[in-house]
């Protein structure tokens, strides 16, 4: 059975997207800080394409979907490590980075 591991690799605030000058706030006028819904080096293991891993961003699965499925289809892409992406979320002002590793066996 085909598994898929995913980390986070490394989570990025409006600082380093937009520079120390940032001025970026919420709603509530509260400033905008790193993705708190992650922690670097978590991981969650996907054994069911269907279904989100428990505590994931649902934003995120939806960004990364398209290259999950490529691995956990056994499928690869051209980098010189068959079997891995390197993959991230799309907001812009504090996206998070993640690897994705078919886990064999």
């Amino acid at each position: 059975m085909t598994k898929v591991k995913i980390t986070v690799v490394k989570r990025f605030g409006p600082e380093d997207v937009l520079g120390p000058d940032h001025n970026l706030r919420s709603i509530s006028g509260n400033p905008i800080t790193k993705c708190g819904l992650f922690e670097e080096q978590a991981e969650f293991i996907v054994d069911n394409i269907e279904r989100i891993p428990e505590g994931f961003c649902g934003w995120a699965w939806r960004d990364i979907y398209k290259d999950l499925s490529v691995l956990f289809f056994d499928g690869n892409f051209y980098r010189p490590e068959k079997g891995k992406a390197y993959v991230s979320c799309t907001d812009g002002r504090k996206p998070v980075v993640f690897k994705l590793e078919r886990m064999e066996g």
